[in-house]
């Protein structure tokens, strides 16, 4: 008697918990449990940027040689993924707000598949770190020569490992799709099928990583072959003036040892932008500190521990995305969708600091 009294007096709605008066408390409790989680998120993520602060301040120039290793343009297309990222999460929370269930899906699903885009161009920049030696800590090796040779079509072999788990689970994914529906288990199908795309999104960002490596290495050496170019039909133009100089008689001697001598100040310098332009892009490993290796242990630990949270993110938002399919969001019950979307901006906005700080350093 006691418990329906208990039950008749708070009158719960389906997804409201017993122990909560109304929806409206329930939802403000979650709300503020999500808060104290992501306060304890940015604690995590402090130690990592006092580090980097301490290091940047006592050692400018380890950041000053390492920072041109990392490529600012991959950076920047998985900036505009999150940031594209968070509106649809933002949109998804609004759906959810009016019980629109189908949409919330659908802008949980394009959150997802962003996601995975950034871990699939992720996946490019270590690669090709990898590939010429760049490791955190004692296992830094800098070597612009492939150490071994690729599997295939000149497809990094460390790419190729990243790639086959989301590959396995590509498979898996549309297998359990196709099972799902045969058996008429739609609501399985269509999550798995969510997920499948998902996963393609990971082969999308390779993709565009890939395709930008290969564009930029061709056009490094179409512009490295025109400087050579330049530089010697400089020096064929310095031998014919010399030797005018010389048929133009002794009178002239000391006009032709000052042209000379500025001609060879201006080939010098030619050759010196040459060589500096080229260590920009290829520093010799011998000039690098050996410190170096400590910003690339700040680096992996900083973005790899921000790729676990991509990870994490995914799954808190597969589990959304089944509730979509569930339908179980309404106007007076979408909390989960809001504290996911909290994490999920939490995540973005971790990278819009990571980003400046590692790839803008200049």
């Amino acid at each position: 008697m006691a418990d329906a009294a208990h039950d008749d007096h708070h009158d719960h709605g389906e997804f409201i918990a017993h122990h909560f008066d109304s929806a409206e408390q329930q939802f403000d409790s979650g709300k503020l449990g999500i808060w104290l989680f992501l306060v304890t998120e940015v604690l995590f993520f402090s130690g990592l940027f006092v580090a980097y602060t301490l290091y940047r301040n006592h050692h400018p120039e380890i950041f000053d040689q390492a920072h041109v290793f990392l490529d600012k343009y991959l950076g920047g297309l998985n900036t505009i993924v999150l940031l594209f990222s968070s509106l649809t999460m933002a949109l998804a929370v609004r759906a959810a707000q009016l019980g629109r269930n189908k949409n919330c899906g659908i802008y949980i699903l394009i959150t997802m598949v962003c996601a995975a885009m950034f871990l699939g161009v992720k996946a490019i920049e270590y690669s090709h770190k990898w590939d010429i030696g760049i490791f955190p800590g004692s296992l830094f090796a800098l070597n612009y020569q492939h150490p071994e040779p690729t599997m295939i079509a000149g497809i990094s072999d460390y790419l190729i490992w990243i790639s086959m788990i989301p590959a396995i689970l590509l498979v898996l994914f549309s297998v359990a799709s196709i099972v799902g529906l045969l058996t008429k288990k739609t609501v399985f199908s269509k999550l798995m099928l969510g997920m499948a795309i998902t996963v393609g999104g990971y082969f999308l960002g390779v993709f565009a990583g890939y395709s930008y490596m290969e564009a930029i290495m061709d056009h490094g050496d179409e512009s490295h072959a025109a400087v050579t170019v330049e530089h010697d039909d400089q020096n064929i133009h310095m031998v014919s003036m010399t030797i005018d100089d010389e048929k133009s008689g002794a009178g002239h001697d000391g006009d032709h040892k000052e042209g000379d001598h500025a001609h060879a100040e201006g080939d010098h310098g030619h050759g010196g932008h040459h060589e500096q332009a080229y260590d920009k892009h290829h520093p010799d490993p011998k000039s690098l500190s050996k410190d170096v290796k400590i910003f690339f242990s700040i680096y992996y630990c900083m973005t790899g521990l921000h790729a676990i949270h991509i990870i994490a993110g995914i799954i808190a938002l597969a589990w959304v995305y089944w509730r979509c399919l569930l339908g179980h969001w309404r106007t007076d019950y979408f909390g989960p969708v809001d504290y996911v979307g909290l994490y999920w901006h939490l995540v973005d906005l971790i990278w819009i600091y990571l980003f400046p700080l590692l790839y803008l350093i200049d």
